[in-house]
């Protein structure tokens, strides 16, 4: 197994994720038009049908945001693959629009210095193997190597999503950690929810969300570079986020990540409810951009593009403006 050892200052892959600093999440697919946050899997391919894919614009702006990484969908709950994949037929390849997503976002990170972050769903509402576990581990280390292979370049981080659909064992997280960094030794890996016991009860009754979390507390998924919990935030204070995690008795060094919706209705994905809602505000940018930095975490904000594969300017522009307030 990849190796990741016991410390208590960031590592090589750590330290460069913590000089990224600043980053865009986009949440593009099958449910972007359907006017759903989560679907089950059996939405008809055909209804993904964006008349076009701006993915330069996307990447364009995280940069002209002073953002340093994007971390785009590949694959969410749904099942839904953005990439051409040999696992599935159900994705952009057998849509209307049989653009590699994935592709484009990478040519765009290439041309505008961004670093090309992915988002992987372990639930996958669709996939017929799911229930059986070695099998759809398989799948998954199938998926990866497709995606972290060398086909889209270098990938900065990993954020693998839907953990709460089985117990913490049944997803093999070590088998996953290893294919990762053999394939892209610099990638930062996750899996939401990073901090807890393993019982699924304390992510409803959030005993271990990052407002509370304590030094010592037990890494739920291991092994991990960093850690996830969205959309939450930890305290507020320099000192206030403890880094120093258990697991088997041994301590561990993991930053934080937070993740936070563009938009105050809290949705991820583009819909009619996402644009009655106002975007935030430059100055909420600001303040949860300073308290991100100087705790040595990150701070990624969601920009979903809508139909018409473009992202809203009203999103856009609280952005630059809080970019012109950071001095970045």
């Amino acid at each position: 197994m990849a190796k990741i050892y016991p410390g208590v200052v960031p590592n090589k892959t750590q330290q460069l994720q913590i000089e990224r600093k600043y980053g865009m999440f986009i949440h593009f697919g099958i449910n972007t038009f359907n006017d759903l946050e989560w679907s089950d899997g059996s939405l008809p391919v055909e209804s993904y049908c964006p008349d076009k894919i701006d993915a330069d614009s996307w990447v364009r702006n995280a940069r002209d945001a002073g953002m340093k990484y994007v971390i785009i969908i590949t694959k969410h709950h749904d099942g839904f693959c953005l990439f051409h994949t040999e696992y599935t037929d159900y994705g952009v390849q057998s849509s209307p629009n049989q653009t590699d997503v994935i592709m484009e976002v990478s040519k765009a990170c290439k041309k505008y210095g961004i670093g090309l972050g992915m988002y992987y769903s372990l639930w996958d509402r669709h996939e017929k193997c799911y229930k059986n576990d070695e099998a759809y581990v398989d799948f998954m280390c199938n998926q990866l190597t497709e995606l972290l292979g060398g086909k889209y370049g270098d990938v900065c981080e990993l954020w693998l999503d839907g953990s709460w659909d089985k117990k913490p064992e049944q997803w093999n997280v070590p088998k996953l950690y290893e294919l990762v960094h053999k394939l892209q030794p610099d990638c930062a890996f996750a899996v939401n929810h990073t901090i807890g016991s393993k019982c699924r009860l304390n992510i409803i009754k959030r005993l271990y969300f990052p407002d509370r979390y304590k030094k010592g507390m037990p890494i739920r998924y291991f092994p991990a570079d960093f850690r996830l919990c969205d959309p939450w935030f930890t305290k507020r204070g320099k000192d206030a986020d403890p880094k120093l995690f258990k697991y088997e008795n041994k301590t561990y060094y993991l930053p934080f990540e937070a993740t936070v919706c563009m938009r105050t209705s809290g949705h991820w994905f583009w819909s009619k409810k996402y644009t009655n809602a106002p975007p935030r505000t430059p100055e909420y940018i600001v303040e949860k951009y300073d308290h991100m930095i100087e705790q040595n975490n990150l701070l990624v904000i969601n920009v979903a593009p809508n139909v018409h594969g473009e992202q809203e300017e009203s999103d856009i522009l609280p952005l630059l403006k809080a970019k012109m307030m950071l001095g970045l």
